[in-house]
């Protein structure tokens, strides 16, 4: 065994590939997550004892000191899109990020690698932005050595991005969309995971790297190519934000009077402002290619999984199939 990472968050969306990643090279995994026995399938990702998941949460020191002990690198793959009760973006972005960066340091930890999001901007109007920027901020201060990615919109077999519009066109002949022509560069998932593993494994140079996949494309364009690869037609009504805001802001206000008990994961009025700016490498901006990683394009990935979502699921090839036999 090589020695021993500790993955905060790394039972979720990108969290769970890391850890693959890092059990695949011979690491002993510490899964550090809010509730162990949901994350119990982290385990089959290395040999009995290799991968384990503990509690803990970012926003108590002691557990995540406690989660660090004796850990040779850790990565912090904590994020939230949207807020509800004690998770704001604050907590969890910011003041939780910060505190993993100094527990690292004062364990002595070699590498520390924090994953951000592009748009990361302490002026943005978007609260997330902000959170993810002071995030950012707070890493550097205490681990001046950290590595920093900051991958644009990702896709995968547990996206929520792809997976969840294909979802809704099954029931609506129109597809919705703000910010239609906001441009995405969207990064697999796996391929986010290859420059975490680089990051702690390799000796790679310290500081910020955007991850984005080889096609840049808006938000329309992109629904449409999910329409095509779920053999489904559906008009895409992108909605001008002046028609959104108050949709978001009715949301928002309902969550906010149930005390959260309606949780707005539909569209909140600070998702609309990260909408209103593209999600793109900068072009003078570090990126997979710095780290050796060639990224993938949807096309390689995207019929794996959104198979699921066409009329008629996986047999959907064999009735085209025999449709040309006619």
């Amino acid at each position: 065994m090589s020695g021993l990472v500790t993955i905060f968050g790394g039972s979720g969306f990108v969290g769970r590939y890391v850890a693959r990643r890092m059990a695949q090279a011979g690491w002993r995994v510490r899964v550090a997550v809010r509730r162990p026995n949901e994350a119990i399938f982290v385990r089959t990702y290395g040999v009995p004892g290799q991968v384990e998941p503990i509690a803990c949460n970012i926003r108590d020191d002691a557990s995540v000191a406690a989660a660090m002990a004796g850990a040779d690198a850790a990565v912090n793959c904590v994020g939230i899109l949207a807020e509800a009760g004690a998770n704001r973006f604050e907590a969890v972005h910011a003041e939780g990020a910060g505190r993993i960066a100094r527990a690292a340091a004062a364990a002595g930890v070699g590498r520390l690698v924090h994953v951000s999001a592009i748009g990361a901007d302490p002026g943005s109007p978007s609260a997330y932005a902000r959170s993810k920027a002071a995030g950012e901020a707070a890493v550097r201060a205490a681990f001046p050595g950290a590595v920093i990615l900051r991958p644009s919109i990702i896709f995968g077999p547990e996206d929520q991005f792809f997976n969840r519009f294909a979802a809704m066109t099954r029931t609506s002949p129109v597809l919705p969309v703000v910010g239609g022509t906001t441009r995405f560069q969207p990064v697999h998932v796996d391929d986010v995971a290859a420059a975490a593993e680089r990051a702690i494994r390799t000796d790679v140079a310290p500081g910020v790297y955007e991850l984005g996949g080889p096609e840049t494309l808006s938000f329309a364009e992109l629904m449409r190519r999910m329409l095509a690869e779920i053999r489904r037609r559906r008009i895409v009504l992108d909605l001008p934000f002046w028609v959104a805001r108050p949709i978001a802001t009715v949301l928002d206000g309902v969550q906010a009077a149930t005390l959260g008990l309606f949780h707005n994961g539909m569209l909140t009025r600070d998702q609309l402002r990260n909408l209103a700016r593209d999600n793109v490498v900068a072009p003078d901006a570090r990126g997979l290619a710095d780290l050796g990683i060639a990224p993938t394009p949807m096309s390689a990935v995207l019929p794996g999984y959104l198979w699921r979502h066409r009329p008629a699921g996986q047999f959907e090839a064999l009735k085209e199939s025999a449709r040309n036999l006619r």
